[in-house]
């Protein structure tokens, strides 16, 4: 891990550190995003170290604080991103820092974030990302209908591979689904199903219970009734038989 992975824009950004500084820090984040999904206390263990030697540089502050959303760590997480958004003067973290409020059982003040002016200029992924955690937030409060109402946004209709489309075809999905339209979400998990190369979603298990699939490992079992059918060697032998 050398640091070399990371976007040059947090390469920019990490030019206010010294060389050795800069160079340590860059491999602390590169780690924290390459063991966030199969360690993430580890992550969590370089995102820290990150920080702790840069903390005024946004990247290191918002690595931080994604590793923490991840974790479920809502109230540090926000903090951490807040942190970021004031150094960096970017608002993309907002759809984070909703769904924060959203995971803290915050709803009104998620929703008071999500409608607020800085919300109008995000960036189209970000609004999409906005759109779709604000989707949540109402179905939290039971307006269901409402959640369904907004995601019919201009990006659903011409999503097709793009990185946010199986994320927003799954959200819609979901809201139908909701309002008890099966048939409806069928239809749009099977479109998310289509879009996720990635595999971010788990639109093929939704799918497989709405059709009334029960999906079993074909193996489970017989690994059991093999060691069964197995003789005992000799080591394995209790030493007083």
């Amino acid at each position: 891990m050398t640091g070399k992975e990371l976007d040059r824009s947090v390469w920019q950004q990490l030019r206010t550190l010294t060389k050795e500084n800069a160079e340590g820090v860059a491999q602390h984040l590169a780690a924290a995003a390459l063991l966030l999904e199969d360690d993430p206390d580890e992550a969590l263990n370089h995102a820290q170290h990150a920080a702790r030697r840069a903390g005024r540089v946004p990247a290191a502050r918002e690595a931080l604080g994604l590793v923490l959303y991840r974790r479920g760590e809502f109230a540090e997480a926000l903090r951490e991103f807040r942190t970021a958004r004031r150094l960096s003067g970017s608002n993309h973290l907002l759809p984070y820092m909703v769904d924060c409020e959203r995971g803290l059982g915050r709803p009104e003040r998620a929703l008071e974030l999500a409608s607020s002016p800085e919300a109008k200029g995000l960036a189209e992924a970000d609004n999409i990302e906005l759109a779709i955690v604000v989707s949540g937030v109402r179905r939290d409060l039971g307006q269901n209908d409402a959640a369904v109402m907004g995601l019919r946004i201009p990006a659903l209709t011409r999503a097709s591979k793009q990185p946010w489309a199986a994320r927003l075809f799954y959200a819609y999905g979901d809201a139908l689904l909701a309002t008890g339209d099966e048939d409806g979400a069928h239809d749009w998990f099977s479109r998310a199903l289509d879009a996720d190369a990635a595999g971010e979603t788990d639109a093929a298990d939704r799918l497989a219970e709405l059709e009334g699939l029960v999906v079993q490992d074909l193996l489970e079992g017989e690994a059991d009734e093999e060691l069964e059918s197995t003789p005992s060697s000799d080591a394995d032998r209790d030493p007083q038989e």
